[in-house]
């Protein structure tokens, strides 16, 4: 794995961990849109925790490549499911945003991520 491919994954790990620590703090910025989308509360806490465990996924993937590559899938098939929900919530303006969070995860694929 080059060392641009570790920092793009690293980053990928951090901003997906900070996103799934976003929810279990219950931020503003990240429980209004679920609420508004219609994600029912009671998986707002499935949600953040596989936002966690992808993000440590990647982190553990720079040791054991298999579970970096399963953690990369995972995370992209969670941020295009993102984006379909906020979509069907025709909330049309915030869905840049799971694809900046997802964007990393894809360059870290693209980079040569696993080694």
């Amino acid at each position: 794995m080059t060392t641009t491919a570790t920092v793009v994954t690293v980053v990928a790990a951090v901003m997906a961990g900070f996103s799934g620590a976003s929810i279990f703090a219950k931020a503003k910025f990240v429980v209004e849109p679920l609420a508004e989308y219609g994600v029912p509360r009671k998986i707002w806490n499935l949600l953040g925790l596989a936002k966690a465990a992808g993000a440590v996924g990647l982190l553990v993937g720079l040791a054991v490549p298999i579970i970096g590559l399963l953690a990369a899938i995972g995370l992209i098939a969670y941020f295009a499911g993102a984006v379909i929900t906020v979509v069907r919530a025709r909330a049309y303006a915030h869905a840049p945003f799971p694809l900046v969070y997802m964007a990393p995860v894809v360059a870290a694929l693209a980079l040569g991520f696993p080694g």
